[in-house]
């Protein structure tokens, strides 16, 4: 039973979703303090001054907290694009095969490939 347990855990990758989530945990922790320590003190200076994450809308007895709202949108949007420029310093595409172009049928295909997908024509090596 703990063979296929461990089994279990290795050959449906919960090791390496576990390791993403402690890595992603970590990576959240480091974006919010950028936006929080570096980039909001300047959306705070350049916007309106006091207490504007306090702001509310009342209509009749409902407070709406608008203040606070706006905040939470433009927290989410600079720790987005933080995240963002983040993934595409250590994200990089996966080179693309290189292709060919079928003579006969004119669709791209593998470089490798003997016979086209496309029109299934025999094709000449290379």
């Amino acid at each position: 039973m703990l063979k296929d347990f461990k089994d279990f855990l290795l050959k449906q990758n919960v090791v390496a979703l576990a390791i993403a989530v402690v890595v992603g945990t970590a990576l959240n922790t480091l974006v919010k303090a950028i936006v929080d320590d570096f980039i909001m003190p300047i959306i705070v200076a350049i916007g309106p001054g006091g207490d504007w994450q306090k702001a509310t809308w009342s209509v009749g007895s409902v407070k709406f907290g608008i203040g606070d709202f706006a905040a939470a949108v433009i927290n989410f949007l600079i720790i987005g694009l933080v995240a963002w420029r983040i993934s595409k310093i250590f994200i990089k595409p996966a080179a693309e095969a290189p292709k060919r172009t079928c003579p006969f049928c004119r669709m791209s295909i593998d470089a490798a490939a003997t016979r086209c997908p496309n029109c299934t024509s025999q094709l000449a090596a290379g």
